[in-house]
């Protein structure tokens, strides 16, 4: 399988998680919380992947050797929920452009930051001149989306 069908998913998976802070922004205000938002999010994102694993997973996997994983898959899902609670508080506030583009910038930043130093068994890939400067590019562009809500 070609690199272009992975880029184009992970281009269809962005454009359908910008809709995430949105439709969670609307649980929150029909709740009236913000976190009880994020919690039902999360709650139905474990359903579904439970069920998208029994389905096509067809079970594959060992749940036993949960108890080998180094401590720090707990980050994972602290993640996750940082992304998803932060989203409901967050997009609202900035727009959800602006919270994308500093999203993105983030990840950026620290994906550079993991390759560079082969962070959690990932081959190391050392930043160099073309990196910073589309780093550079990225910060520039958050910059310009948040003076155009000025």
């Amino acid at each position: 399988m070609s690199n272009t069908l992975f880029i184009v998913a992970a281009f269809c998976i962005g454009a359908a998680l910008s809709l995430q802070p949105p439709i969670n922004s609307v649980t929150a205000r029909t709740l009236g919380s913000d976190l009880l938002a994020a919690s039902i999010s999360i709650a139905i994102s474990l359903v579904f992947v439970v069920l998208v694993w029994l389905i096509w997973g067809k079970g594959a996997g060992d749940l036993g050797q949960v108890k080998a994983l180094p401590w720090w898959v707990v980050l994972g899902g602290i993640v996750g929920v940082m992304f998803v609670a932060g989203g409901v508080m967050v997009a609202p506030v900035l727009g959800v452009a602006l919270f994308f583009v500093c999203v993105v910038a983030g990840q950026l930043v620290g994906s550079t930051l993991a390759d560079q130093f082969g962070a959690f068994g990932m081959a190391e890939k050392p930043v160099n001149a073309m990196k910073l400067v589309g780093l550079g590019l990225v910060l520039l562009g958050a910059a310009l989306v948040q003076s155009s809500n000025a």
